[in-house]
C-alpha cells in the first residue's frame, strides 16, 4: 500500500497544499492507513536529522552572501560591466541580461535571487528601450537558471549531501554547462534580433562614473595578482622547484601582468576602465570560493562562510555602500530563504525514508532496466522524466527523492556519477523556468507585473535552447567531466 505515496503526494500538490506539508502528509497518512504508526516517528526524526548536517551549512551562508552582495550595490556594477561589453549589439540589453546572469551566478547560486535582483533592474530598462515586457521577463527567467548551474550552487550541495559526492567536483563540473547555456541563449537572441527587429542599443557611455580611492587600490592589486597567478601557472617550473624559485616566478608574473595592463589601458576609454574596475571586487567572489577549494585551503562549507566575510568586508570597508541598519533586513531575508530550503530538504529526507520502506527504488530500478539495457536510450528517457518532474517539483526535493533511486541504476550501467549528477541538476534547474509550476516564472511575473501565461509563451524558444544543451551535456560527457579531471577532482 505504501507504493501509493507518490500519487497521493501529487494529488496534494495539485489541490494547492505547500510542498513541505505534502512531503510529510502523503507518507504519514499512508503509514497510518497501513497500520505502521510506529514508523511515524521516522518522519519527524528524519525531518530534523535531514537538516542537521555540516555540508548543508553552506546553503544559508551562500544565501547570506548573495543578500549582502545585492544590498551592497553589486548587481548594478555587474549590469554596468555587462552593458559596457555587450550593449552595442542588436538586442544588446537582452545580451546584457544573459551576461549579467552568468556573472551573478558566481555570487548567489540561486535562480530566484537572480530573477528578483536582475529583473527589477533590467526589465524596466528593456521596456524603456523598446522591448516588450513579456520578452524582457522571459529572457530574465530563462537566463536565471544559469544561477544554480555555475558554482556556487545550492542544489549541487544538496546532491552531494544526499549521494555522497564531492562538492568541489560538482562545482567544477557545472562551470562549462552553465557557460554553454548562457552562450546558447546569446546565440538565440542574436538570431532573433534581425528577425524580430530587436532594438539596437548603443555602447553605453557612463558619465560621472566614480570610484573610491580604497576600491581603486584594491581593484588595482586584485587584477594584477589574479593575472599574475594565471601567468605563473603557465611557467614550467617543475615539481622539484624550491619555494624561493616559485615566489620569484610569481613576482615576475605579477610585474608582467602590470606591464600588460598598462598596455591595455591605452586601448580603451577612461569611462570603460572605471566600469571594469568597479566590477573587479564583486567578481573576485567566485575566484575566492573556487580558488580556495581547489587549493585545499577550505572546504565548500568554509568557502561559503569566507564568502560572507568577504561580502561584509567589501560592503562596509571597500565599497562602503552598506550601513549597520541594513543588516537586520538582510539577515531576515537570508534566514527566511534558507529556512524554506532547509525545511524542504528535511521533509524530503523524511519522504525518502518512506520511499525506502515501500521498496519503490528496487521496483523502479527493475522497471527501468526492462525498458532497455542501452544507457544512452535510458538517459534519453530519464531526461524526459526529470523534465516533467521539474515542471511540478522544486529541484531540491526532486534531487533528494529521485537521486538515490536513479543514481545507483546508472552507476551500474557505467555512467560516471558526477556526469549523471550534472545531468540531473541542470535538467531540474531548467524546470524552474518551465510552465506550469516553474518558480522563476512566478517571480518574473511578480517583478514585471506580467501574466505568467504570457511569459510562459514567450519563454518557449529559450527553453528549446536549454533542452538542446541538456541533451548535449547528456551525450557528450566531456563537457562536464573535463574540468574536474584536469584539476584532479575526478579520476
Amino acid at each position: 500500500m505504501l507504493i501509493w505515496f507518490l500519487p497521493v503526494f501529487l494529488v496534494l500538490l495539485m489541490i494547492g497544499l505547500p510542498v513541505f506539508f505534502s512531503l510529510l502528509a502523503a507518507p504519514g497518512a499512508l503509514l497510518l492507513l497501513n497500520g505502521q504508526e510506529r514508523d511515524l516517528t521516522l518522519l519527524y526524526r528524519n525531518l530534523y536529522n535531514g537538516m542537521d548536517s555540516f555540508p548543508l551549512m553552506a546553503i544559508p551562508f551562500f544565501m547570506l552572501a548573495g543578500e549582502l552582495m545585492n544590498r551592497g550595490g553589486i548587481t548594478l556594477r555587474l549590469v554596468e560591466f555587462s552593458q559596457a561589453l555587450m550593449g552595442h549589439l542588436r538586442g544588446g540589453l537582452a545580451q546584457v541580461n544573459i551576461l549579467s546572469s552568468i556573472l551573478f551566478a558566481g555570487l548567489s547560486g540561486s535562480a530566484v535571487a537572480d530573477t528578483s535582483a536582475l529583473g527589477s533592474m533590467l526589465i524596466p530598462a528593456m521596456e524603456k528601450e523598446g522591448y516588450s515586457r513579456r520578452f524582457a521577463a522571459a529572457i530574465t527567467a530563462a537566463s536565471s537558471v544559469i544561477g544554480p548551474i555555475i558554482p556556487p550552487s545550492g542544489i549541487m550541495i544538496i546532491y552531494a549531501y544526499v549521494m555522497g559526492e564531492s562538492v568541489a567536483a560538482l562545482f567544477l563540473a557545472g562551470i562549462v554547462p552553465g557557460v554553454l547555456v548562457g552562450v546558447g541563449l546569446m546565440v538565440a537572441v542574436r538570431a532573433m534580433a534581425n528577425r524580430y527587429q530587436l532594438p539596437e542599443a548603443k555602447r553605453v557611455v557612463f558619465e560621472n562614473v566614480e570610484i573610491g580611492v580604497t576600491e581603486s587600490v584594491v581593484s588595482f592589486i586584485l587584477v594584477r595578482l589574479n593575472l599574475g597567478l594565471v601567468l605563473s601557472l603557465l611557467v614550467p617550473t617543475g615539481t622539484e622547484a624550491s619555494a624561493t624559485t616559485k615566489w620569484l616566478v610569481f613576482v615576475g608574473s605579477v610585474l608582467a601582468a602590470h606591464g600588460l595592463m598598462l598596455g591595455l589601458r591605452r586601448l580603451v576609454s577612461r569611462e570603460f576602465r572605471l566600469v571594469c574596475k568597479r566590477a573587479v571586487v564583486p567578481l573576485q567572489t567566485p575566484v575566492l570560493i573556487l580558488g580556495g577549494i581547489l587549493a585545499g585551503v577550505f572546504t565548500p562549507t568554509e568557502a561559503a562562510a569566507v564568502a560572507v566575510a568577504y561580502a561584509i568586508l567589501i560592503g562596509f570597508g571597500v565599497l562602503r555602500t552598506m550601513k549597520l541598519s541594513d543588516l537586520p533586513d538582510v539577515l531576515t531575508r537570508a534566514g527566511i530563504t534558507s529556512a524554506v530550503v532547509l525545511l524542504l530538504v528535511g521533509a524530503a529526507m523524511s519522504f525518502k525514508t518512506v520511499v525506502s520502506l515501500s521498496h519503490a527504488p528496487e521496483q523502479l530500478a527493475s522497471f527501468i532496466l526492462t525498458l532497455s539495457e542501452n544507457p544512452l536510450i535510458l538517459l534519453f528517457l530519464i531526461n524526459l522524466l526529470l523534465f516533467i518532474v521539474g515542471m511540478f517539483l522544486d529541484a531540491g526535493p526532486a534531487i533528494i527523492i529521485l537521486g538515490p533511486i536513479l543514481g545507483p541504476v546508472f552507476a551500474d550501467l557505467g555512467v560516471e556519477s558526477v556526469h549523471f549528477a550534472i545531468i540531473m541538476c541542470v535538467n531540474l534547474t531548467v524546470g524552474l523556468a518551465t510552465p506550469p509550476m516553474g518558480l522563476v516564472l512566478f517571480v518574473a511575473a511578480s517583478v514585471s507585473q506580467e501574466r505568467v501565461t504570457t511569459i510562459a509563451r514567450a519563454i518557449l524558444p529559450f527553453l528549446a535552447i536549454e533542452i538542446a544543451v541538456i541533451f548535449l551535456i547528456t551525450f557528450v560527457p566531456a563537457i562536464s567531466l573535463t574540468v574536474p579531471r584536469l584539476t584532479g577532482f575526478l579520476n
